[in-house]
C-alpha cells in the first residue's frame, strides 16, 4: 500500500485524540473525544473546525484564463466578479461529472478548491485542456481550515471585524491573527461559514488560535458527512461520478443560466449535447432524490430500492442517521416517476425491506448569511 499523504495539521489532530482512517489518500481524523453526533450537534448549535487540506488548491493566472475554464464547465466564469465564487463541475464528453469544485475570481487570478479524490486527475485535465495564455499553479505550500456554524462568524471576526461585511459566495484576502489568508464565506455544512485557505507553516497557529475561543471544537469526517447530507449537498464518487449528468443529479442550477440559453456563450462546455438536450426535454432515465426513513435504522449507500410491488427502482448513493433531523436520512437515484415528495418506496438492508418516504432536499434549512 502506498503510504499516506498527511495534512499540514496532522500532528496537531494526533495531540487532539483524533481517531485517524484513509481518506482520499490521506491520513485523516475521522471524529475527535466528543463523537461524531455530539461534533455534528455542536457545529449546528455553534461552531466547527474542519481540516480540509487534503483538497486541492490551484491558481488559474494569465489574460485567457476565465475563457479557456469556461470551455471546461457549464459555468459562467467570464461574468464572475472579482470578490465572489461560484459552484461548478468538470464535465465529459458524454455529460458526466469528472469533479465537482468551487471556482473564485480574485481580481488578478481565478483561485479554484477541487476535491481531494480527484485532485491529481483534475489539475491535469487543466494543464491538458485549458486554451490560451493561462498558467496553472497548484498551491501546495497552503492548507484549508472551514470555520462552520451559527457562531462561525461572531468567532473570526474576533480576528478581523471585516469578514461581518462579507456575504454568502463572497471571498477576499483576509489578516486572521497576523496571517495572510484568502477567507470565503462558504462552506459544506448548510450552516454560515467560512473556507480559510492559510499558509501551510501557519495552519496549526491559526487552529489552536480559533479552537481557543469555547465555542470553537475540532470536527472529524464522519460529522462532516452527516451534516453535508442532512443539507442536501453532493459527495463526489458518491452522489455524482462520470456516468451521471448534471441533470440527473438535480444540479440544473449549477449549469448558468446564458450557457443553457440561446446565445454566443450558450454550450461550448464537455458534453453540451447530451446535457442541453436533457434540459430542453426533461427527459432522464433517472433522478436523485431525497429520502427519510421511517424507522430508527440508518439506510446506507449501496443499498437497493423497490416498489411496493416489489420492482427494483434505483439505488442510495449516500445515507446516515442525520442528529438534526433525528431520522435516517439519505440520498438516491430512482426512476422518474418515483421522485414526487411523498412517495414510498422500499430500502433493502440486511434481507428486510424498510419504509422510506421521498422528501424536498435540504433535509435540514441551509442557513448561509446573505446579508
Amino acid at each position: 500500500m502506498a503510504e499516506l499523504l498527511t495534512t499540514p495539521l496532522h500532528a496537531l489532530h494526533i495531540e487532539m485524540g483524533a481517531k485517524m482512517v484513509p481518506f482520499a489518500g490521506y491520513d485523516m481524523p475521522v471524529q475527535y473525544a466528543l463523537g461524531v453526533r455530539k461534533e455534528h450537534l455542536h457545529c449546528r448549535e455553534h461552531a466547527g473546525l474542519f481540516d480540509v487540506s487534503h483538497m486541492g488548491q490551484v491558481r488559474l493566472e494569465g489574460k485567457d484564463a476565465a475563457n479557456a475554464l469556461e470551455a471546461l464547465v457549464p459555468v459562467d466564469v467570464i461574468d464572475l466578479p472579482a470578490g465572489k465564487q461560484r459552484y461548478g463541475v468538470f464535465t465529459n464528453a458524454q455529460g458526466g461529472i469528472l469533479d465537482d469544485l468551487m471556482i473564485a475570481n480574485l481580481g488578478d487570478h481565478l483561485f479554484l478548491v477541487v476535491n481531494a479524490a480527484c485532485k491529481a486527475q483534475d489539475i491535469q485535465h487543466l494543464r491538458d485542456n485549458l486554451k490560451g495564455d493561462v498558467t496553472v499553479e497548484v498551491l501546495d505550500d497552503r492548507a484549508l481550515l472551514a470555520l462552520q456554524g451559527p457562531k462561525a462568524a461572531q468567532v473570526l471576526a474576533t480576528f478581523n471585524p471585516k469578514v461581518n461585511d462579507m456575504v454568502f459566495m463572497d471571498i477576499q484576502p483576509v489578516e486572521i491573527n497576523g496571517i495572510y489568508c484568502v477567507v470565503s464565506r462558504s462552506g459544506y455544512t448548510g450552516e454560515d461559514g467560512f473556507e480559510i485557505s492559510v499558509p501551510a507553516e501557519h495552519a496549526e497557529s491559526l487552529a489552536k488560535a480559533l479552537l481557543a475561543n469555547d465555542d470553537v471544537e475540532w470536527i472529524g469526517l464522519g460529522a462532516r458527512d452527516s451534516l453535508r447530507l442532512e443539507c442536501g449537498l453532493c459527495l463526489y464518487g458518491h452522489d455524482l461520478d462520470t456516468t451521471t449528468t448534471p441533470i440527473e443529479a438535480s444540479l440544473i442550477w449549477a449549469i448558468s443560466k446564458v450557457r443553457r440559453a440561446e446565445g454566443e456563450r450558450a454550450g461550448g462546455f464537455p458534453g453540451e449535447a447530451k446535457i442541453l438536450e436533457q434540459i430542453a426535454s426533461k427527459a432522464v432515465s433517472r433522478k436523485r432524490i431525497g429520502l427519510l426513513g421511517q424507522s430508527k435504522a440508518p439506510v446506507r449507500e449501496g443499498s437497493k430500492l423497490f416498489d411496493a410491488n416489489d420492482n427494483e427502482i434505483g439505488i442510495v448513493t449516500s445515507g446516515t442517521f442525520g442528529p438534526t433531523k433525528g431520522m435516517p436520512v439519505a440520498m438516491a437515484y430512482v426512476s422518474p416517476e418515483f421522485t414526487a415528495v411523498g412517495t414510498e418506496v422500499f430500502a433493502e438492508v440486511r434481507g428486510k425491506k424498510l419504509p422510506m418516504t421521498v422528501e424536498k432536499m435540504p433535509f435540514v434549512p441551509q442557513r448561509y448569511y446573505r446579508g
